[in-house]
Formats: C-alpha cells, structure tokens, sequence
C-alpha cells in the first residue's frame, strides 16, 4: 500500500510516501516540503499550498493518506486550522481516502518502535530529534527534515491503520499502542452513570470524524439540489 503522509505547516508543509511492503530506504518513495512567504496575502497562500497538494496527489497516486491533525490543545490556532480546511478540501476534491492522526499518537507510535524507556514513571518526550531519528530507522537512515520526517511517521502509522481497516492486518498483529489507538472501547465502571455500558473510542470506530473514505465519493451533489429547490 502506498501512503502518503502530510505534516502541515504554513512555513515547511512536509509530505513524504510510505510504502508498506517495502523494506529500508525502499520504504520512502518520496518526500519533501511546500514553502510559502509569510509576506503572501494569506489567501494565497493557503491556495497555493492547496494547489501543490492536488498535483502532488495526482502525481503520487496514492492508495490512502494521513494527515496530522493540528487542532488539539497547544497546537491549535486560527491559522493552522485554515490550512488544515484548505488541506482537507484538496485531499476530498481528489476523492482520498483519509485519516486524521493527532500528534501524540504519531509520536507514541514512534516511541513505541525506538523503544523510548520511561524515566522516573514517565512517558519519553518526543522531540523532533526523536522523530528524526525513528525515520532514518525505519528507512535505513540518510539526511532527514523533520517537517518530513514527521509527514513520514504520519504516513506510516495510517498504513498500518489502512491495513487494519481493510482486514490485512489482524487485531493480534497490532502493536500495543496500535490497539489502543486503533480499536480501544471503554467499559464504564460499576459507579459510573453509564455502568457496563461500552464506548467505542478507537479510530476504527470513527468514520466521518477521524477518518473518511472520499474515494467512495459522496451524495453531497444531491444534498446541496434539494437544498435548493423552491
């Protein structure tokens, strides 16, 4: 499968396609950045970035993609959340398949893979160093950015959910942050309102919130006609 990851910024937007069969620097089909100028009329801006995304889609074809999902907590912002709809109008107007990774769990996927060891109880902090580095080892090294290392990673933990979703990889092949991210439900607690009841918070569980099967095409063309109608 041929996943293309997107890391976006308004700066350096890193791409990067991985390929899940391959094996070393095989693995890496492609990567690198978009660069736009702050001194751009921010419409522009985003409409280029846009724009370079669609050729890059059409170029690459790609089976299905990840894309950080930068609206959570510190990461949030006005601007970025303007890329992010300008990103997910390109991504639907080329009818891919999408799934929506937040950052910690790109980076929990890649601590799990370098084997990060907690330090007095405590998760290792991921930095882009990190991210760098669990790069270069899942693609037998050379010179890494990190916008596209982390677009990499991206790309990588979607192939595995893809694959997941599709049926090609078994519940029991999961890694154990995998499954926590992939196929977690929650049992409410005996003193809970809610007890014995199930809450099924996993991505797979989330078409058309965290992931969307655009190749599938939709019935928004029929919605937005009878909208009109009278």
């Amino acid at each position: 499968m041929r996943v293309l990851g997107l890391d976006p910024s308004l700066t350096q937007f890193g791409w990067a396609v991985h390929d899940t069969e391959a094996s070393g620097k095989a693995r890496c089909l492609g990567r690198g950045r978009f660069r736009t100028s702050s001194k751009m009329l921010f419409v522009a801006r985003y409409i280029e970035m846009r724009e370079n995304l669609r050729a890059l889609i059409r170029e690459v074809e790609p089976d299905a993609m990840g894309i950080e999902f930068p609206v959570f907590n510190d990461l949030w912002s006005e601007g970025m959340y303007g890329l992010f709809l300008f990103t997910c109008e390109a991504i639907r107007a080329e009818a891919q398949d999408v799934v929506f990774l937040a950052n910690n769990q790109i980076k929990g996927h890649a601590r799990e893979f370098l084997g990060r060891p907690k330090i007095n109880g405590k998760v290792w902090k991921m930095m882009k160093p990190d991210m760098v580095e669990a790069a270069k080892a899942d693609t037998g090294g050379g010179r890494w950015n990190h916008n596209e290392a982390d677009a990499y990673l991206c790309a990588k933990l979607a192939g595995r959910f893809w694959e997941y979703h599709l049926g090609r990889l078994m519940a029991a092949e999961l890694t154990e942050v995998e499954a926590q991210q992939f196929a977690y439900v929650h049992k409410y607690g005996p003193r809970a309102k809610k007890a014995g009841e199930l809450e099924f918070r996993g991505l797979l569980y989330r078409e058309d919130e965290r992931f969307f099967c655009w190749s599938k095409g939709s019935d928004d063309a029929e919605t937005e006609g009878n909208d009109n109608e009278g």
